[in-house]
């Protein structure tokens, strides 16, 4: 079959839902204008466990305006069958107005319904909770760890025994919120038996088996709509208590219900990226090659669900060793569950593993690059298979020549600009990005258009835009033409927005459903007697700016419109799917070398970001411009990460002390340096049609260690603590 012309994918387009943004004419969550709608408020606990001995709801009964107040003395009982499509972490779910136990600080106790947005807010201020408290275990370093999640390879022990360098290092990362722009938001309707959200989601096949699970009901029986997404960074990759609230508010008032989440609910309602206190020992022989590795890693969870991510295999593969042995323990903690934040594990994990090779490259005398290079595997030593692409030393090359790494004094504290120490750092990043089972639908118009759906989500990297580029050159359409619709679970389903899947899982369905109707109608032209293609071999026909022709003979074909109009064909339709990377294996990882440098005041301590570069091999990149911007955010993210963001748990009742974005620190305009994203030119096809690897993930990936290393090449202070304070540099 000849190759289908790429016009759109690969070219610097603006993003399509661009206008409709900027306008304010993109609906978020809340924005839905639904006629007779109402307002809920959620009243919080105040304690961090225990029971509630009595709740008190005269006063904000007798509130103007108030309609209902939900609890769980007076709610409706609720099935919450099992679901083995939801997305949540195993475990017994949060059962909301189910029975009188707390389980965590914030934990919604009742739920008030009013007429107006003020009524419902005043009405949940009147409402008062009396409980039976103990006191909360909410500290990762006191609390009992679960049994470990094992790894081992060789002997690690012995490797390090035998190691003639070792270090013994001891990390704590703070825990991070994700701070989305959007608040979380639901609003919810029953038509009958019918349920509808409009929901703030990055997975609205996952929120939509979650309520049928929760209210029992047949999957054609709900319907989830999110078509924007203000912001997530996996913040929205399940279904959260206040959804099921609103709809449980929305049966019970049978009117439909509107909440939203204040910016101090979301610290406790939503997930976050869990706090890890992670022991390293690492041994090597004096030239910097890597004999052994032990990992030793506690990960906070709920009391009630078990949440884990990915922060081990970085460990596992990145470098060569023989030896390893790394032990992934949950601790049970009396907070609401976490949930996968941009990068998840792997940025945690690659904090301490970079930061250990910075270290010990210190200690031989060795650069930091070249340290990494001495390691770099043949293949991936935890399962023995050849990596599908690993272009990381061209990363490490690109970067150090684009950054002028020449240029860095590997003596600690020897550059100064005044009063500043100047410093520069580097770090590897990896992320193993996900491949999904996913389903999209296309539709060829008479009039020469198109429209494409699936139940995917656009939180913000250009869905809408990245698959118009695909679907249009799949069609051989311009982009014009070609209509994106995503976020309903009426379309076909697709796997959550999340773990850099989505271009790959639902870009190939789309391009598999797209190259379906070209075909549909290839073979109509040259089976059609009175088509210009009439008995010209399929397998030659392309197709560009609508019309098709022979390859290499572009005068001879015809337009699907007059295809279409002369066979009296309204449209063209099909189906596509992608089943998941298939049976050929292969280590499918994306990769990058991030580069920063720091400027510390030598006697206030403070750290100041100047400039960063991050180097990319993450396949072929689809849309150049929408990359580019994944790269500055997730750079972003990583430098709040190093050097901002901590929530702060008070311990003696569970409450975050730091829920507003006021107190919880995260990058403003004025900490965010020169930055710049390099994409190495290549495309990785294990698995995927379209060669892609995804990079929403990869791109946060080694910030952090990065900055840390620059600041210890800046001032020779080591700092093992997230974030990298003024007080610890002292």
């Amino acid at each position: 079959m000849s190759p289908q012309p790429q016009a759109a994918v690969g070219a610097p387009l603006s993003r399509v839902d661009g206008r409709l943004k900027v306008t304010g004419k993109a609906l978020y969550a809340a924005e839905h204008d639904l006629e007779g709608v109402v307002h809920a408020v959620i009243v919080d606990a105040s304690i961090g466990r225990g029971r509630i001995t009595s709740i008190d709801t005269g006063d904000a009964e007798k509130h103007a305006g108030v309609l209902r107040v939900i609890h769980h003395g007076n709610a409706p009982t609720l099935p919450y069958r099992d679901n083995a499509g939801s997305n949540n972490p195993p475990g017994r779910r949060l059962r909301v107005f189910q029975d009188d136990r707390v389980l965590f600080h914030g934990q919604p106790v009742a739920v008030v319904v009013a007429s107006t947005l003020e009524a419902a807010q005043h009405g949940a201020s009147l409402v008062k909770v009396r409980y039976d408290a103990e006191r909360p275990s909410t500290d990762l370093h006191e609390a009992e760890p679960g049994e470990p999640t094992d790894y081992a390879r060789g002997d690690a022990e012995a490797g390090l025994r035998s190691s003639a360098v070792r270090l013994d290092l001891t990390y704590e990362l703070a825990r991070n919120h994700h701070n989305p722009m959007e608040p979380h938001a639901t609003i919810a309707r029953w038509d009958g038996d019918k349920l509808t959200v409009w929901d703030k989601t990055q997975w609205v096949v996952g929120t939509h088996d979650e309520l049928a699970a929760v209210f029992g009901l047949p999957a054609d029986s709900v319907r989830v709509i999110s078509p924007f997404v203000g912001g997530g960074f996996g913040s929205g990759l399940r279904c959260w208590p206040h959804t099921v609230v609103a709809a449980l508010a929305a049966r019970v008032a049978r009117r439909p219900v509107k909440l939203v989440l204040s910016r101090r609910q979301m610290y406790f309602g939503t997930g976050f990226r869990p706090s890890y206190e992670y022991r390293l020992r690492l041994g090597s022989d004096r030239r910097g090659r890597l004999n052994a590795a032990i990992h030793d890693i506690d990960a906070e969870t709920s009391s009630y669900e078990t949440f884990f991510e990915a922060v081990m295999p970085a460990g596992q593969m990145l470098y060569s060793m023989p030896n390893v042995r790394q032990a992934y323990r949950r601790v049970p903690l009396d907070v609401n569950t976490p949930i996968w934040m941009r990068g998840p594990g792997f940025a945690s994990a690659s904090f301490v593993i970079e930061s250990a090779m910075d270290e010990l490259a210190h200690e031989l005398g060795v650069d930091p690059i070249e340290l990494r290079r001495r390691n770099e595997p043949s293949e991936d030593e935890s399962t023995n298979e050849p990596f599908s692409t690993r272009r990381l030393s061209e990363c490490y090359t690109v970067g150090a020549r684009e950054f002028g790494w020449d240029r860095r004094n590997p003596k600690p504290r020897s550059t100064r600009d005044g009063d500043w120490l100047i410093g520069l750092g580097m770090a590897a990043g990896v992320y193993d990005p996900g491949r999904y089972p996913a389903q999209a639908r296309a539709r060829l118009d008479a009039d020469g258009t198109a429209v494409v759906e699936a139940a995917t989500s656009d939180m913000g990297p250009g869905t809408y835009t990245s698959q118009t580029q695909v679907a249009a050159d799949a069609l051989g359409l311009t982009m014009r033409t070609v209509t994106f619709r995503l976020g309903d679970s009426l379309y076909p389903p697709t796997s959550p927005h999340g773990g850099s899947a989505t271009m790959a899982s639902v870009g190939s369905a789309v391009v598999d459903a797209c190259n379906r109707v070209r075909q549909q109608a290839i073979r109509l032209a040259v089976e059609d007697r009175e088509s210009p293609l009439y008995g010209v071999n399929a397998d030659d026909v392309v197709v560009r700016n609508g019309r098709l022709h022979v390859q290499g003979s572009p005068a001879r074909g015809e337009t699907y419109k007059s295809l279409l109009a002369r066979n009296d064909r309204s449209h063209l339709e099909a189906n596509g799917s992608y089943d998941g990377p298939g049976s050929e294996r292969s280590a499918y990882f994306a990769y990058n070398a991030t580069f920063a440098e720091v400027a510390v005041d030598a006697s206030l301590g403070l750290v100041r970001v100047r400039r960063m570069l991050g180097v990319y091999d993450a396949g072929r990149i689809i849309s150049p411009k929408l990359a580019e911007s994944q790269a500055f955010g997730g750079i972003v993210g990583g430098i709040g990460t190093a050097l901002l963001e901590h929530t702060v748990t008070d311990h003696r009742d569970g409450r975050i002390v730091n829920a507003s974005l006021a107190d919880y620190l995260v990058p403003v305009n004025a900490d965010v340096p020169e930055i710049k994203a390099i994409y190495l030119d290549g495309e990785d096809n294990a698995g995927n049609l379209l060669g892609v690897k995804g990079l929403g993930e990869v791109v946060q990936v080694g910030v952090a260690a990065a900055i840390g290393n620059a600041v210890f090449n800046a001032t020779g202070r080591r700092i093992r603590q997230l974030p990298i304070t003024a007080e610890a540099l002292l």
